[in-house]
């Protein structure tokens, strides 16, 4: 299913204020009503598409959903009747000075998955509407991800405070969810509850860099080591330490890469990689007996 952008649809940036997305669609209406577009086929279908993106970015509700979820994960909460439903679109074109099917003699109604652009249908009574889902972003170290954990989470649902315990897998980076059915807010008209969506957020950690499932980390050798060739300690998650072979002639700011000793994955086998980021060490100042061991290695050519 392709994605669809609301807000590029309007022509408004994703921090877009409501009056910005109201004068949007304003404007845009006012170009495809077909009260206005006349001669133009394509005229109705584009403003089915902008009345839509009004419909969800004008909504605080739905519009935090889109916001969380993206248009596919949006769509498999919102169905097109769920989109415009309590709308009332006459009085919206009202105020932007479009006329609505009573004043246009001729003019057959627009649907939008139920809902009547023009015209005084009697609307049904809405029922069985899912309620909205709860996003909890949880906070979690790198160690915690390594090794999995249990949390205990405490968030507001209706009128009380309800706590509960999450199991947290293995490999659960930043940006992975948890779903747990039935913990959203409850529907309107007796509709099932909304889900609880857990979401983790890695915490900065003092030795190591996260980005997905590898790991970075700094080490630094003395210029005698880079040009010899040494071996170093290098840290990992698991409190044990790898020996990392520095191969003479390194560079600064040399990368290595460690396989398979990254974070675990959070569905499958494996882990993702550590990688050290080798710095060579450059004396500011030589003592007497360095400046000129240097110097006889310059008279060797090196």
């Amino acid at each position: 299913m392709s994605e669809t952008d609301y807000y590029k649809i309007l022509g408004v940036n994703k921090n877009a204020t409501n009056v910005e997305i109201k004068k949007a669609y304003r404007k845009l209406a006012m170009k495809y009503h077909p009260d206005h577009a006349r001669g133009d086929k394509d005229a109705e279908a584009k403003f089915k598409k902008i009345s839509e993106a009004y419909a969800v970015l004008s909504d605080k509700e739905k519009r935090k959903n889109y916001d969380s979820f993206g248009s596919t994960g949006f769509r498999q909460r919102y169905s097109q009747e769920d989109i415009f439903r309590g709308f009332d679109f006459t009085d919206i074109l009202k105020e932007f000075g479009i006329r609505g099917a009573n004043s246009c003699p001729g003019r057959r109604n627009f649907s939008f998955g139920g809902e009547t652009l023009f015209g005084n249908q009697p609307r049904r009574h809405p029922t069985g509407i899912k309620g909205s889902d709860f996003v909890y972003e949880l906070p979690l170290t790198i160690r915690e991800v390594a090794t999995g954990t249990s949390k205990t989470v405490q968030f507001k649902r209706a009128e009380h405070t309800e706590k509960i315990t999450v199991k947290i897998p293995k490999g659960m980076v930043t940006g992975k969810k948890l779903r747990l059915a039935g913990k959203g807010e409850q529907g309107p008209y007796g509709g099932p509850p909304g889900d609880l969506y857990i979401l983790s957020k890695v915490y900065d950690d003092p030795v190591f860099t996260v980005k997905g499932y590898d790991l970075y980390t700094n080490a630094e050798i003395k210029i005698s080591k880079a040009m010899l060739g040494t071996s170093i300690a290098v840290p990992t998650i698991y409190h044990k330490e790898l020996s990392l072979k520095i191969p003479p002639g390194t560079k600064h700011k040399t990368m290595m890469r460690l396989s398979g000793h990254g974070l675990p994955y959070m569905k499958s086998k494996g882990k993702g990689d550590l990688y050290v980021l080798v710095s060579v060490n450059l004396p500011k100042k030589l003592t007497a007996k360095q400046k000129k061991l240097i110097e006889e290695l310059a008279d060797t050519g090196l």
